[in-house]
């Protein structure tokens, strides 16, 4: 298969679908997957055509984690790959997160080390009620690193200590609970139900959906009261949008009616 091949892009009703597209190898990320899906966020930010980012899985499985035989190779090259090969991942993750337009992952089949990892780096989490989701990093003596820093962001302490070093495989129940999930869809509408969530998203109001993003993810490295400082700019930043202002004249001219 062919690098361009490895990630499948579409855009259709403001959602940009990206799939990862190696079935065969049950979507395990390598360099170059990585690298696709980095190009594609970058030019999804200032494309007013895309309101939503879907990132999906071909095939039976999200993702099944790295490319092990690359990774193999890449630990034969020394320290210094090594650090610039996680960086890559680590950099994809901060991209997501920069990135103003949510991004939402659809998660079937099996989502496991790296795969998990992407999928819980999304903003949103849509989960397969049959789906199977773990960090088993351990049992090759590895650690779940670059995903935990945003597995602590997401469940508390002690579960975040137990999925690293158990490395269990856990449900779209136990996901959702523990609050790696933001909703778990029926198996017999995953299709349906993920394109409406989607599209539903994709229909508010895209300053509202940019400047919540930023806000949320600002409040990671302030204190209460420097939060409550950063609020008040982003509270001003949305009165002075055009739709703030057409959206409070139309409620305010309803009322009157």
């Amino acid at each position: 298969m062919s690098v361009e091949e490895r990630l499948l892009s579409r855009v259709e009703s403001l959602v940009l679908t990206l799939t990862l597209n190696r079935p065969h190898k049950r979507n395990a990320l390598d360099s170059h997957m990585v690298a696709s899906l980095k190009a594609a966020l970058l030019k999804a930010r200032n494309d007013s055509a895309v309101r939503v980012v879907l990132l999906r899985g071909a095939g039976p499985d999200f993702c099944a984690g790295a490319d092990l035989v690359e990774m193999d190779h890449i630990n034969s090259m020394g320290p210094e790959k090594i650090h610039a090969d996680a960086l890559r991942l680590g950099d994809l993750f901060v991209q997501m997160r920069d990135l103003t337009k949510p991004v939402v992952a659809a998660v079937h089949g099996r989502a496991l080390g790296g795969g998990c990892g992407l999928a819980t780096a999304c903003d949103v989490v849509l989960v397969q009620e049959d789906a199977e989701l773990g960090y088993p990093e351990v049992h090759l003596g590895f650690v779940p690193a670059l995903v935990m820093t945003v597995l602590r962001r997401k469940v508390s302490e002690g579960r975040a200590f137990e999925l690293a070093t158990l490395g269990e495989r856990f449900s779209a129940a136990d996901a959702l609970a523990w609050g790696i999930a933001t909703r778990v869809m029926p198996a017999n509408d995953f299709e349906g139900s993920i394109t409406a969530y989607a599209t539903e998203l994709a229909r508010r109001a895209p300053s509202s959906v940019a400047l919540s993003k930023t806000l949320l993810y600002d409040l990671d490295s302030l204190g209460f009261k420097d939060g409550i400082g950063r609020a008040a700019q982003i509270n001003v930043a949305a009165r002075l949008t055009h739709t703030c202002r057409e959206g409070l004249r139309r409620f305010l001219a309803r009322k009157r009616e």
